[in-house]
């Protein structure tokens, strides 16, 4: 085994009920700290203006870029679902409440991964 991958090092986030103005302040923030499948030019967008709207990003938290904080003010707050094994979902979170004021709403536990429901807000 690879003594460099003892824990999956990755965290899948989902967006929702928010602006995608809001959501590219989200994952322009969350893609400024950790390397992602998200592009810098994969820019949020409304598809349908009746039917809610997700937006999906899978974060590599094995070697965070420090230092970065939002390119924006969040015009309202964004309610993100995150999902990923236990050490990098503790990574993530401490990450998120450097870059955002961090609001849990509730958390699920299984075997080999945690489940988190959060609130994000700007500082």
């Amino acid at each position: 085994m690879d003594s460099e991958r003892l824990h999956p090092e990755s965290v899948s986030v989902e967006i929702s009920g928010c602006s995608k103005e809001d959501a590219r302040i989200v994952f322009d923030a969350l893609c400024a700290s950790f390397t992602s499948d998200r592009c810098s030019d994969d820019v949020p967008q409304e598809w349908h203006e009746t039917r809610p709207t997700v937006w999906l990003g899978t974060f590599d938290v094995s070697h965070p870029h420090p230092g970065m904080h939002p390119a924006g003010r969040l015009a309202a707050s964004v309610e993100a679902d995150v999902q990923g094994g236990y050490w990098a979902i503790d990574r993530f979170r401490s990450t998120l409440y450097d870059l955002f004021t961090v609001h849990d709403l509730s958390t699920a536990s299984g075997d080999q991964e945690r489940e988190l429901h959060v609130r994000l807000e700007s500082r």
